[in-house]
């Protein structure tokens, strides 16, 4: 399955299980960790369980992989690593924390790589 197919596939997992601000980032070309990273809301430790886990059920039954899955235990962020698709569904005042989208956000001028040749 390629990236952006699976990546549909985990959005229709979300919205199955209505999710709050749901964002995807194609951050291909930024890391080599991963082609894109969803970011969603829960609104307690069970819905977010519950989102990651429909998220789990929905690839393995279109035969994908969950590679890992971390944080399920608390539900207050919880990742799910597909490989090219990294999940993280959150808790909205962890998300406020931690603003991931901050981290990755490809618009801002600011931001650019890292020249080693050149001496950065």
């Amino acid at each position: 399955m390629q990236s952006s197919e699976l990546v549909q596939l985990v959005e229709e997992a979300l919205e199955d299980l209505k999710v709050i601000d749901v964002v995807a980032l194609n951050v291909t070309g930024f890391t080599s960790v991963t082609d894109y990273m969803l970011i969603a809301s829960g609104t307690s430790n069970r819905h977010v369980r519950s989102i990651a886990d429909n998220v789990m059920e929905t690839v393995k039954a279109a035969g994908e992989v969950v590679l890992g899955v971390e944080g399920h235990e608390h539900g207050e962020w919880v990742l799910v690593d597909l490989g090219d698709v990294v999940v993280h569904v959150m808790q909205p005042q962890v998300r406020d924390f931690y603003k991931l989208e901050n981290l990755w956000d490809m618009g801002s001028k600011s931001w650019r790589p890292v020249d080693t040749e050149q001496g950065g």
